[in-house]
């Protein structure tokens, strides 16, 4: 592999383990949040929804960027966009609208940084891996950054501290990105694959919606991001106020279930190549199920570390899986516009689906989290058999070159 294509995988996977730093430590800051600004969990909640707003601004503008500035472009916007953010976050306003207008900024940031990233990859020769090596980076990333919350605050600092480290962390990911892309201009970028597949096809990228597969995947993404961002940032204050557990062990329960998911994707994805990646995701959505009736009847802490990481190996595989079907169901001229507005549909899913919660928990008790997110399991498993069931098919395509 030549060196510099080293260097910018290499880059972009620290992109991504700074991209799970932020997203995964939303769950071990949130009570630190409610209870410096005195929210309610409805009110606190609505921190999951900031951030998507940036995500979508993000997807439109993402082209835009791209045309006029390169992959350079994104490498400077992104990480300046989360140094904002973090700058305005660790500031501590008196308002908690500030604190998420900065967090609609980090995801504006982090729609920039993940969009281009995929995009770029899925046009590589060796597509797959180098995905994986970039969720597998995310992962470690969300790994950590709860573990690290945990560790600043136990120690009697402030949560705002954290913020000084995602600064830090921000603005190393622009030193390396930077260097890695600083030759990917705009001219650069118009001779790329990636470009091809986007502006010269002679296919319409709206063909996309002719296919019962871009909905049904959606839907996926939709119950699964949602699922998966739920648990993820409802998990520390349920183990706080329901399970009794010290501020630490909620904090390993978070960062359990994100190195699960990272151990899941290593691992499992050889499982899934033997027995099939339909069977295979549908298996795992059984365990994954198994083990949240485990988690909702049994009250230690500790046992519920456990699963937490357990539940994590068994869903790693879950967002990959639906992105492999998918690319199998449609042409590849279609991939990049596809995946991308099924993973923007997953954004709004992991806005809505937390923010639900939260609403619910206002009403009914934290104790209602862990029946929340078993409904939400059973429901992305049933879009999931939906999904799978379908087999590939050219008449939309078909139908799409007729009309150009």
């Amino acid at each position: 592999m030549d060196g510099r294509l080293a260097f910018k995988i290499a880059a972009a996977m620290y992109s991504f383990s700074t991209l799970g730093l932020f997203n995964s430590s939303i769950g071990a800051v949130l009570p630190l949040l409610s209870h410096h600004y005195n929210l309610t969990d409805l009110h606190v909640s609505l921190i999951f929804l900031a951030g998507p707003i940036g995500y979508v601004i993000a997807a439109q503008c993402s082209d835009t960027v791209h045309d006029r500035f390169g992959q350079r472009g994104v490498a400077v916007v992104g990480p300046l966009l989360q140094l904002v953010a973090t700058g305005i976050v660790a500031a501590h306003w008196d308002s908690f609208g500030v604190v998420l207008c900065a967090f609609a900024i980090q995801g504006l940031g982090t729609g920039l940084l993940d969009g281009s990233w995929c995009a770029w990859a899925a046009t590589m020769p060796k597509a797959n891996t180098i995905s994986g090596l970039l969720h597998g980076s995310y992962s470690l990333g969300g790994a950590a950054g709860p573990f690290l919350v945990t560790v600043i605050t136990t120690q009697r600092r402030a949560w705002w501290v954290w913020y000084y480290v995602l600064a830090g962390a921000s603005f190393l990911e622009f030193v390396v990105l930077v260097s890695a892309f600083r030759n990917e201009t705009a001219s650069a970028y118009h001779q790329t694959k990636q470009f091809r597949l986007t502006h010269t096809s002679k296919i319409s990228t709206k063909a996309i919606f002719r296919y019962p597969a871009t909905w049904l995947c959606a839907a996926y993404f939709l119950t699964y991001v949602g699922t998966e961002t739920a648990i993820s940032g409802w998990i520390v204050s349920f183990m706080l106020r329901n399970r009794g557990a010290t501020p630490y062990i909620a904090g390993l329960s978070s960062s359990g279930y994100w190195v699960g998911m990272a151990f899941g994707r290593l691992i499992l994805g050889f499982a899934t190549d033997g027995m099939g990646v339909r069977r295979a995701t549908g298996l795992y959505f059984i365990f994954a199920l198994g083990i949240e009736v485990l988690f909702a009847v049994l009250s230690s802490a500790a046992v519920s570390v456990a699963l937490m990481t357990l539940l994590g190996f068994f869903m790693g595989p879950l967002f990959p899986s639906g992105v492999v079907v998918l690319t199998r169901l449609l042409p590849g001229e279609l991939h990049v516009a596809a995946v991308s507005f099924v993973a923007s549909l997953g954004q709004v899913g992991g806005a809505f689906l937390p923010f639900a919660i939260g609403a619910v928990v206002q009403s009914l008790g934290i104790g209602v989290f862990r029946f929340a997110i078993l409904v939400q399991t059973f429901l992305a498993l049933l879009v999931w058999y939906a999904f799978a069931r379908l087999r590939q098919t050219v008449l939309p395509l078909l139908a799409a070159r007729n009309e150009d």
